[in-house]
């Protein structure tokens, strides 16, 4: 790994997520805060090593693999332990954690063929409304009725992100096809 600040934000993030799923684990308001706080600090990170990286343009082979696997876990562990804890159904876990393993796994195909299929400004906002949801479910327990309809909120926009960024694959591959 080089040795640089984005990588090391998101070695930090990485390092976030056991703590936070132990804080959640702990089951009291004040330990929510806790684990709402270090999420909160994990989501940061990803925006800034991002953006620290292009411009200081510190961009790394490792930084372009580990910054979408630090992202993945953050969310995937924080979706995993609200479902053990009832705070979250476990079919909405499994629409986000099924979309982002469907276009990581084809992300990860396309660079075996030395493609590069960078994220779309709607899997941006998709980022942005998972990481604020997920962040407002961990401090808020139970859930009011309008933090249930965040949630059906941010499930749509996972769907329809995931939806747009098949369909923009899909065109992408036509242009490469040669017509025969």
């Amino acid at each position: 790994m080089p040795a640089n600040l984005p990588n090391v934000l998101t070695v930090a993030r990485i390092l976030l997520v056991p703590l936070m799923v132990f804080a959640l684990l702990q089951k009291t308001t004040t330990w929510d805060v806790v684990a709402a706080f270090v999420f909160w600090l994990a989501s940061v990170t990803d925006f800034v090593d991002g953006w620290l990286a292009r411009r200081s343009e510190l961009v790394s082979d490792f930084g372009k693999l580990a910054d979408p696997i630090a992202d993945k876990l953050l969310v995937l562990a924080a979706l995993v332990t609200l479902v053990a804890l009832d705070r979250v159904a476990a079919w909405v876990a499994v629409v986000v954690i099924g979309r982002e393993l469907a276009v990581t796994l084809t992300r990860v195909v396309a660079a075996q063929h030395g493609e590069v299929i960078a994220a779309a400004w709607l899997g941006k906002v998709k980022t942005v409304v998972q990481l604020l949801v997920i962040f407002l479910l961990i401090l808020i327990a139970p859930a009011p009725l309008w933090l249930d309809l965040l949630v059906y909120a941010m499930v749509a926009i996972t769907l329809y992100s995931g939806a747009d960024y098949f369909a923009g694959l899909r065109r992408t591959m036509r242009r490469a096809t040669p017509a025969g």
